[in-house]
């Protein structure tokens, strides 16, 4: 099959038929490239701000409490729109959402460096997490249409380094920027490299073929009000001491979700992609994404307590013992993708599973004084196992559905990620609130068993994902 890509303007329905199997060299280069640089610039954001918030605090004056919105606005603006952003992509086209997307990113960036209130710096926080999910929810898509099926799990191992390092590096980066200046210079670095992107993104990324399908403005909005509470409701729940609204923001998100899924049920192509969900194959797979992340953010969230307040680690220290993980992922990560164009992709997510699972019982079995090394390699192994399972898993994910539904599946994608790191921050809060000091421990052990219960749904999907890729 020819690797030329059948060019279709934005705008106009594709005619090429199914023959167009990704871009040709070397604009399929251009094109790797304006994707992995926005990547990189968004996954960044979305945890490079962490590290500044006491710092933006005791400038506005403001409590730890209220500074926190700082991330959250931007988890939630995020989230909200990734559905609805992917389904207007198919709608519009890929590239005019991607592009969007990263222009408002781009000025939000600028809006946050130019913020003096807490109020403005949050409003802007929302902007630029609304930008970032225009570029999350068509990214899946757009591999499908960057490059040929022979190589795709090349190039979703290419994007799994890319996160991978954005994340490892993000509070290096935040470090340096704020030992050479003031906290808004983290936003404004964003301002370069955002152009570049965009003028890239515009240039080079491919058309898609064009739905043709009504545009659901009720959906968009019950999707997006449904995330917004149920996050923010279990936020408050188990975060704060208002109890009684945070249940009742949770109660009005499910409601609302509950009135979504009667709506898109019935549809052919629903926003919500129930028509996807009802493949065996594509619900396992996000099943299983569900709770990989969720046992990722467990383990990231209750190791740096295990290493400071019980190991009695310092901060430096805990940072350096925790980078093995993305290191692995970073290594791991595309040499999988690499053997998932070659190999059964239930067969390396399920390898990795398992070792992903040995890892975190590992940690959670460690003894009371610890060396670095015995650290070191039981979080390796667990980033190992974790980067063996991510490119094939999204590569099943990704190739499960029509290439006419790929902005459906590459927002599902990014949803499933984001819906089991929010369980798994959740979980944490709870496991720490119930089970105080031994908290960090029953979490580990929990998030081993997130990881053993997903390989043995990789087990199920060994068939069925060798016959989607014969």
């Amino acid at each position: 099959m020819s690797e030329a890509f059948v060019a279709v303007p934005d705008g106009v329905p594709d005619k090429s038929g199914a023959g167009a199997d990704g871009m040709a060299s070397p604009a399929r280069y251009w094109a790797v490239a304006s994707v992995a640089l926005a990547l990189f610039m968004t996954v960044l954001d979305s945890s490079i701000a962490n590290v500044a918030l006491p710092t933006i605090a005791r400038d506005f004056g403001a409590r730890p409490s209220a500074a926190i919105w700082i991330v959250n606005a931007y988890q939630l603006a995020t989230v909200a729109a990734l559905l609805p952003l992917a389904a207007l992509g198919e709608k519009i086209g890929f590239r005019r959402v991607y592009v969007s997307g990263l222009a408002l990113f781009t000025i939000a960036s600028l809006a946050c460096a130019l913020s003096r209130s807490l109020p403005v710096l949050t409003a802007a926080r929302a902007l630029q997490g609304l930008g970032a999910a225009g570029v999350m929810s068509i990214n899946g898509g757009l591999i499908r249409f960057i490059w040929p099926h022979r190589l795709l799990g090349r190039g979703i191992g290419l994007n799994a380094l890319v996160i991978s390092v954005s994340a490892a590096i993000a509070p290096s980066i935040a470090s340096g920027i704020l030992a050479l200046g003031p906290w808004p210079w983290l936003f404004a670095v964003n301002i370069p490299v955002g152009v570049t992107a965009l003028i890239l993104a515009a240039r080079v990324l491919p058309p898609n073929p064009l739905s043709g399908r009504p545009y659901d403005i009720i959906s968009a909005g019950l999707n997006a009000a449904t995330f917004v509470l149920v996050v923010n409701g279990i936020d408050v729940l188990t975060r704060t001491r208002s109890k009684l609204v945070g249940g009742g923001q949770l109660a009005m998100g499910l409601v609302l979700g509950g009135i979504l899924a009667f709506r898109e049920w019935p549809k052919t192509y629903p926003l919500v992609p129930f028509d996807l969900l009802r493949n065996r194959l594509f619900a396992l797979s996000v099943a299983t994404s569900i709770a990989t992340f969720a046992a990722q953010v467990l383990a990231f969230v209750c190791l740096p307590f295990l290493f400071e307040n019980t190991m009695g680690f310092s901060q430096v220290t805990t940072g350096l013992l925790i980078t093995p993980w993305p290191v692995a992922v970073g290594i791991l990560g595309p040499l999988s993708g690499w053997f998932s164009d070659r190999l059964p992709a239930g067969l390396l997510c399920g390898a990795g599973l398992l070792i992903l699972a040995g890892g975190l019982l590992a940690l959670a079995l460690l003894p009371a004084h610890p060396t670095p090394l015995d650290i070191g390699w039981r979080v390796a192994l667990s980033g190992a196992g974790f980067g063996i399972f991510q490119s094939p898993n999204n590569r099943m994910m990704l190739t499960a559905a029509p290439r006419a539904r790929a902005g459906a599946a590459g927002g599902m994608l990014s949803t499933a990620r984001l819906t089991g790191q929010t369980t798994g921050a959740v979980l944490a809060a709870i496991f720490f609130e119930l089970f105080a000091a031994r908290g960090e421990v029953v979490a580990l052990s929990v998030a081993a068993g997130l990881a053993l219960a997903a390989a043995g749904v990789s087990v199920l999907r060994f068939d069925e994902g060798s016959k989607a890729e014969g």
